[in-house]
């Protein structure tokens, strides 16, 4: 297998709204409210017209875009043997995912994310995290790691207890490691444990400009520069409006941002973005061509509703 994603598996119930749904609910528009009673998330969902499914989570809309480039590829997700966890299971097998965790009935459910989209197809998510976050070490199957070229994680999952060891394993069992940062939020509640990750344990990482400016506590992007020539590993920086950097030991390498496109929604950039950068990456392309890749999809992707090309 070229690569296997580790990360929450979520599964995205995409739903048409009016404004005075999201007002009457205490709802922000636009942004994504993480929910930790499950009659409170049911009460929500309840009444709703389901316009579809989609098997998500950050990690596994990476993996879904890189099988659609051809590569082959896994995932490792924890859901359970419920309805959403069965559509999850059958929305990666059709996108020629290889699911390599068997699921079984959990305390909690399969974890889902509510994606509201409102007449000016605005976008606020409610997510439920259910036994997504409650992935174990032995929901890492060794060998599975080890036949991958390269395993690719999440912070959106990292966390104490046992999803921390899940990670350990993983990390101790695995040619290479890349990993997003994921959030600025899960930067700074895990800043101590991302930095070690970063400086000894990954091979590429993953971030955007405030999540490794908050990690590293710098005061402008020529410290974050100086800092990642010093890892002398990989570190991949995406910049919004000023497009991608990535360093290699004492070598900058820069992509502009594409112009002039029609943006509808910014969900799955960051995830389709390390899709390109690692194709390229799995497939020999120079770190030039690895950026122009991951450019490529995070384009195309932010000009459609959703986060599969």
């Amino acid at each position: 297998m070229k690569i296997l994603g580790i990360g929450n598996a979520i599964v995205d119930v995409i739903c048409k709204v009016e404004d005075n749904f999201i007002t009457q609910n205490n709802l922000t528009k636009s942004t994504m409210k993480l929910f930790f009673d499950e009659n409170e998330f049911k009460k929500l969902l309840t009444n709703l017209k389901i316009e579809k499914t989609v098997s998500g989570g950050s990690v596994a809309n990476s993996i879904v875009g890189l099988s659609q480039l051809g590569n082959k590829v896994g995932f490792i997700g924890k859901v359970s043997d419920d309805d959403f966890g069965d559509q999850y299971e059958k929305g990666l097998k059709k996108e020629n995912v290889e699911y390599l965790y068997s699921k079984k009935k959990e305390e909690l459910p399969t974890g889902t994310c509510l994606i509201l989209v409102t007449p000016d197809s605005e976008r606020t998510m409610c997510t439920f995290l259910g036994t997504a976050g409650k992935i174990n070490e032995n929901d890492v199957r060794s060998e599975v790691i080890k036949e991958s070229e390269i395993i690719f994680l999440e912070g959106y999952l990292w966390d104490e207890g046992e999803p921390k060891k899940a990670f350990d394993k993983a990390i101790g069992n695995a040619n290479k490691v890349a990993m997003s940062l994921s959030d600025l939020f899960c930067v700074d509640r895990h800043k101590h444990h991302f930095l070690n990750l970063v400086k000894n344990k990954l091979d590429i990482t993953f971030a955007n400009e405030q999540e490794i400016t908050s990690l590293i506590e710098a005061k402008n992007f020529d410290e974050v520069i100086d800092f990642s020539k010093q890892l002398k590993k990989l570190v991949v920086i995406t910049r919004g409006e000023k497009g991608a950097v990535a360093i290699d030991g004492e070598e900058i390498f820069e992509s502009k941002v594409k112009k002039n496109l029609k943006i509808v929604d910014l969900t799955g950039a960051g995830d389709l973005f390390a899709a390109g950068y690692l194709h390229g990456f799995l497939n020999n392309l120079s770190i030039n061509e690895c950026l122009e890749k991951g450019t490529e999809l995070s384009s195309k992707i932010i000009q459609k509703i959703g986060a599969r090309i």
